[in-house]
């Protein structure tokens, strides 16, 4: 069977064209055998479950690795500590294979509900017994833990594993515990609060109006207070310090760089044999990907199925071209997947976030990351940025794309005068096939004096890219796109790098 390139679940080597992850996988392993207890959070779609997958058979010489997947798991089965005593048991058996016949005995008894005590400190005393008993150290790996973030019990569990942590030296436990999922669980309790919209951490639980989204709620009282009839349970469980505390740092990177990327190219090419230049391939992917995995999978896909067999690129050879990899960047940008919806959910589920990325897309503001700072943490949690050098960047080319397509290419915007001038004069501003940039800029010049000249100069420095990103867009929509240059050579971020049908432009806009 012919291998291919995978964005549908999880890749394996044997099926799919990947890169190796044999150094990832060795500096986890380090982790493990220093006996850490981490989480792997990460965007959507960033290979975490492949990495799981790879991990386990890595760590199979070694260790006894029990792996379990949380979405699996219904929420009935988080729905009281009972029930998840029963529905955990029931996965550590099926997932572990061969289990000590006492530890047997007792987790199918919590399994099927008939044990005297269905509680996590009994569950947790029968796991003691499995570490214990069992001939390799054991290491559990659960993914996408965000799925159970919502309840008191997942919340419990993991105060459990903290306290079996943390006497370690007295008593036999896991050797490591790997929690994977997009949200880091070391601030779960943000989201276990019985209000729904509270996000901030804030002394006291209170509500958050739709208009104060995003702001530090006030004390509910003088002093911090709390009021009589304050539920003061609730007050224990968000004044708690969090039960992952104990996690340690996960640094390992996931991106793949581009001779990674290479590699895996030239097994395509042994397959193959296109002739494509591979470096110079990898190299673009790298350029607009910043090697978020899926996206990288996502380009030499669109590539080897879309591209590929179309009227101007009739063959592979053809398909694995410059031109080629701009035909399938186009469609790639033009396509509602899942990473896409996922991320622009993000923007109206955390409506904070708007304005830091409208500040970093169009006044190219240099932003410090602030590890404080929530709305930062949450940018960088779910892939928006990354950072480099201490400052928040965009995290890749086709994000920023996309981005910008979402806040320039919405209905209010082209009912705007700017985008109707664009959309208006696009005939003039293409010669040949080119783009006649200069062209472009006088028309833009005259019109933005002739709309917004009587505008201060404020006005025009935090402004004009944005106008003048959207009477581009209509021009370039559909054979191009645009992207800001993530550092020029005096390190500051003003340049426009417009790609119109293989040619590049690159237009200077500080003032």
């Amino acid at each position: 069977m012919a291998r291919t390139f995978n964005t549908e679940g999880y890749c394996d080597p044997d099926y799919n064209y990947m890169v190796d992850l044999t150094g990832r996988l060795a500096e986890i392993k380090a982790m493990v055998d220093a006996d850490k207890y981490f989480t792997i959070n990460r965007g959507r779609q960033y290979g975490k479950t492949t990495t799981l997958i790879a991990l386990e058979d890595y760590l199979e010489p070694c260790y006894k690795v029990i792996s379990l997947d949380f979405q699996t798991l219904s929420s009935a089965c988080f729905e009281n500590e009972a029930s998840f005593v029963s529905s955990f048991s029931r996965e550590i058996l099926y997932a572990a294979g061969s289990v000590p016949m006492q530890v047997k005995s007792e987790m199918e008894s919590y399994s099927q509900g008939y044990a005297p005590e269905m509680t996590l400190s009994v569950l947790f005393r029968t796991l003691e017994k499995f570490c214990r008993e069992s001939e390799k150290k054991i290491v559990l790996m659960i993914d996408e833990v965000d799925s159970a973030s919502n309840n008191q019990v997942f919340l419990d569990f993991l105060a459990q594993l903290r306290a079996y942590y943390l006497k370690r030296r007295k008593t036999t436990t896991f050797q490591s515990v790997i929690l994977a999922g997009v949200y880091d669980v070391r601030s779960i309790k943000r989201k276990i609060r019985p209000e729904e919209d509270h996000k901030a951490n804030s002394p006291w639980s209170v509500p958050i109006l739709a208009e104060n989204r995003g702001r530090r709620p006030a004390l509910p009282s003088p002093g911090g207070i709390p009021p009589s009839g304050w539920d003061r349970r609730r007050r224990r469980t968000i004044m708690a310090g969090s039960p992952w505390n104990i996690a340690a740092d996960y640094t390992v990177d996931m991106n793949f760089g581009a001779k990674e990327i290479a590699v895996m190219l030239m097994e395509y090419e042994k397959d193959y044999n296109t002739g494509m230049n591979v470096e110079t391939m990898a190299q673009s992917i790298y350029d607009y990907t910043s090697g978020y995995p899926y996206l990288v999978s996502r380009l030499c896909k669109l590539m080897d199925e879309k591209i590929a067999g179309e009227a101007a690129f009739p063959d592979k050879s053809r398909a694995w071209s410059g031109e080629g990899f701009q035909a399938a960047l186009k469609l790639l940008l033009e396509e509602d997947n899942p990473l896409f919806e996922s991320l622009m959910n993000k923007l109206y589920d955390y409506p904070e976030l708007n304005p830091v990325i409208s500040r970093l897309l169009f006044r190219g503001e240099k932003i410090p990351y602030n590890a404080d700072d929530s709305v930062m943490k949450d940018a960088l949690m779910f892939g928006f940025v990354k950072v480099q050098d201490s400052s928040v960047q965009i995290a890749n080319r086709i994000f920023e794309t996309r981005l910008y397509n979402k806040f320039l290419l919405n209905s209010r915007e082209q009912c705007g005068n700017m985008f109707a001038e664009g959309s208006r004069q696009k005939s003039q501003f293409i010669v040949d096939g080119y783009l006649n940039i200069r062209r472009v800029l006088e028309k833009f010049v005259e019109t933005f004096d002739f709309l917004y000249g009587d505008r201060d100069e404020t006005f025009v420095e935090d402004e004009g890219r944005r106008y003048f990103m959207l009477f581009l867009k209509p021009i370039i929509n559909g054979s191009g796109n645009c992207y800001v240059e993530p550092e020029t050579r005096n390190r500051e971020r003003m340049d426009l790098v417009i790609d119109y049908l293989g040619t590049q432009y690159v237009c200077e806009l500080k003032i």
